[in-house]
């Protein structure tokens, strides 16, 4: 909203500014007034004292003339020396002559000032200046007189010239402190007369601001702050998502273009809400679809999960009838001489395998249905590591890879049996799948601190750190890219079967240098169990 949009006599700026200005120039003429009214009676309180500085004069003038005339007279009396009066006299008019030269450098302002005052002050003036200049031409007349021995000869003619001086002096001096009496009144009076004027005065600019900003609150603030209150209202509603919002648009000043585009901003809100609200509803329904098509197709996951967890069972049962048969004719062949034994040795360890395999089939379908169990029991953990190593063998060999196996002297632990060389025979398939190019595996069982733990270590790249807690985690992968064949079990199981046989499960890569089985970085994963045998 610009300033041009605001025509200047309507608008809420030039009002408020008008209603300051107004107060600003009471408030200056306040100010005017009172600096008028300090100088003023400044100058009145200077003449006052000023006065009465002349007065003082006056008086320390006429106290310095009676002493003149008491040494006068006494001078005319017999048997006073000559030239101690003389020295006595020299000094009283050296005295009178200073007193009188402060008395006229005094009365200079006056007589300057009095050139600006009209022809009353002037003559004022005049006559103060030469009523001074006749007092101290009657003295100087009378002090000359007193001058010299021989005037002090006659007796009587200085007795006469005292009286003579006494006559002319004293109503020239009276005449002079009664006009300065005069004036420290005038100035006194004119203090009070000025206390008057400026105490009218400063009431009447008092009821003039009042009447101001009576005017200036009731007339502009007042109206628009009950605007605002309007607009403060109107402002709560929209919060509330009420945008029926309605304020008079009349004024065209600035709250008015403000109550124009709240108007406009609440209808623009409530067009905008009402198609949220479609949008929404068309959210809902489409969720509901997808939902109901999610839901379809996670009944047909279902069904094609249940129909392969049926499928491997029943060709782990088909698969059973047949090699029992084969174990049995096996052995059968063994038990009859010597000479086909060793091929049925080797007929009858590679049922034995299968029937593992088998097995561990039957164990990963269940686990996947929820029907895993797991045993606990003692068994030897060294022999749970030979088997898992047999069974290995021949992917081992055909890998041209070194399998070794270390153990300790008592592994006997508490745990599943068949579970515990199905995970190390996964493990071993691992190794074998990414860590082809090192060439070495070793099984080994450790003990630390509490029951022994079963460790396989590779001499391949590796696993990356970020991906050394991951690989636990259901579908994850390892990063490289080698894709070998080969039946196993997951790490996500592994570290199911652990936790339920109360044990657990680490993979740390690189290899801890005492167990490193070459240059490569390589991975150890360890199986631990809680207890021993």
């Amino acid at each position: 909203m610009g300033s041009q949009d605001v025509k200047p006599f309507l608008s809420l700026k030039a009002k408020l500014g008008f209603g300051a200005g107004l107060i600003g120039l009471v408030a200056i003429a306040a100010s005017a007034l009172t600096i008028y009214g300090m100088a003023r009676m400044s100058d009145r309180i200077e003449a006052s004292l000023q006065a009465e500085e002349r007065i003082r004069g006056y008086s320390v003038l006429a106290s310095q003339i009676s002493t003149f005339m008491v040494a006068a007279a006494e001078a005319t009396q017999s048997g006073v020396s000559s030239e101690s009066s003389q020295i006595r006299f020299d000094r009283l008019i050296s005295d009178i002559g200073n007193t009188f030269a402060l008395i006229r450098r005094d009365l200079e302002p006056v007589v300057e000032a009095a050139q600006d005052q009209g022809l009353d002050e002037q003559s004022r003036s005049a006559t103060r200046s030469i009523g001074i200049a006749r007092m101290e031409a009657q003295f100087n007349a009378t002090a000359r007189a007193f001058k010299g021995d021989e005037s002090l000869s006659d007796p009587i003619r200085m007795r006469g010239f005292i009286d003579s001086f006494s006559l002319r002096f004293d109503p020239l001096i009276s005449a002079a402190i009664s006009e300065e009496v005069r004036i420290r009144k005038q100035a006194i009076d004119g203090v009070e007369t000025l206390r008057a004027w400026l105490t009218k005065a400063a009431l009447g600019i008092g009821a003039v601001a009042a009447l101001l900003l009576a005017g200036f609150y009731l007339g502009i603030v007042r109206p628009q702050l009950l605007r605002l209150d309007l607009l403060r209202h109107a402002s709560q509603k929209i919060g509330q998502e009420d945008f029926d919002v309605s304020l008079p648009e009349q004024s065209r000043d600035e709250i008015g273009q403000l109550f124009h585009e709240t108007n406009k901003m609440a209808a623009a809100l409530a067009g905008r809400k009402a198609d949220v609200d479609r949008q929404w509803d068309n959210l809902n329904q489409i969720v509901e679809e997808r939902t109901e098509a999610l839901q379809s197709a996670n009944a047909a996951l279902a069904q094609v999960d249940q129909d392969r967890r049926r499928f491997f069972a029943d060709l782990s049962h088909e698969l059973r009838t047949p090699l029992t048969v084969i174990l049995t004719e096996s052995e059968l062949g063994m038990a009859g001489g010597d000479g086909p034994g060793a091929g049925f040795e080797t007929i009858h360890r590679r049922a034995q395998r299968l029937n593992r395999r088998i097995d561990d089939l039957l164990r990963i379908a269940r686990s996947d249905s929820g029907q895993i169990t797991v045993q606990s029991e003692p068994f030897d953990l060294n022999a749970a590591l030979r088997a898992a190593a047999e069974d290995m063998r021949a992917e081992i060999d055909r890998a041209k890879m070194v399998l070794t196996v270390e153990t300790t002297d008592a592994a006997m632990v508490t745990g599943d049996r068949n579970w515990t060389r199905q995970i190390i025979t996964g493990l071993i398939e691992n190794s074998l799948r990414h860590a082809r190019d090192g060439g070495r595996i070793t099984l080994m069982s450790e003990q630390v601190d509490g029951p022994p733990c079963a460790r396989v270590i590779d001499n391949g790249p590796g696993v990356p750190a970020a991906q050394t807690k991951q690989v636990f985690d259901r579908f994850c992968q390892a990063s490289d890219k080698t894709k070998a064949a080969g039946f196993g079990i997951g790490l996500a199981l592994a570290k199911w079967v652990m936790t339920e046989q109360g044990g657990g499960i680490s993979l740390t890569s690189p290899v801890p240098d005492r167990l490193r089985l070459g240059k490569a970085p390589g991975t150890m994963v360890t199986v631990c169990f809680e207890k021993g045998a």
